[in-house]
């Protein structure tokens, strides 16, 4: 298992909960290779002190990570990175649920269905091969090639 992962960035002066910024910005770092399967993560009592605050506040963010199916927790191993090798009929429902939601408001405030594509490919291409196998599945058992193995 990897040493404990660097913290992430917060923006205190956001709209946008504390709480809900590092569990983005983890997400984020996942998806983007910074952090890997199995990797470590710092306990919740630093990222409370890096950040200046409450411990209740770092907790939030990773109770919604291991929520997610994202994260494992245990007394003696830490909060520990686990990516499941295929995504569920319930994770595809819910991710489809979230895009839908995320696409109909975006949609709503005057983004073309163009810059849609063009911003999905954007922030897809920055994706790194997840661990614990670069080869993802569908539900139904078909391959999904990560975008960036396509350049």
């Amino acid at each position: 298992m990897s040493e404990n992962v660097p913290l992430i960035s917060i923006d205190p002066h956001s709209e946008v909960p504390i709480f809900q910024q590092i569990h983005d910005r983890i997400l984020e770092a996942i998806a983007t290779g910074q952090i890997r399967h199995g990797d470590r993560l710092e306990p919740v009592r630093t990222v409370a002190l890096e950040f200046g605050i409450n411990p209740a506040t770092a907790k939030k963010a990773y109770d919604l990570l291991r929520a997610d199916g994202i994260v494992r927790t245990s007394p003696r191993e830490g909060t520990v990175v686990f990516l499941p090798e295929t995504a569920t009929n319930e994770d595809r429902e819910l991710a489809a649920n979230e895009l839908n939601r995320l696409l109909s408001r975006i949609y709503v405030q005057g983004v073309s269905t163009a810059d849609i594509h063009q911003l999905a490919g954007e922030i897809l291409a920055k994706f790194a091969p997840l661990q614990p196998s670069a080869q993802r599945t569908t539900a139904q058992g078909q391959a999904v090639q990560n975008p960036k193995e396509n350049s």
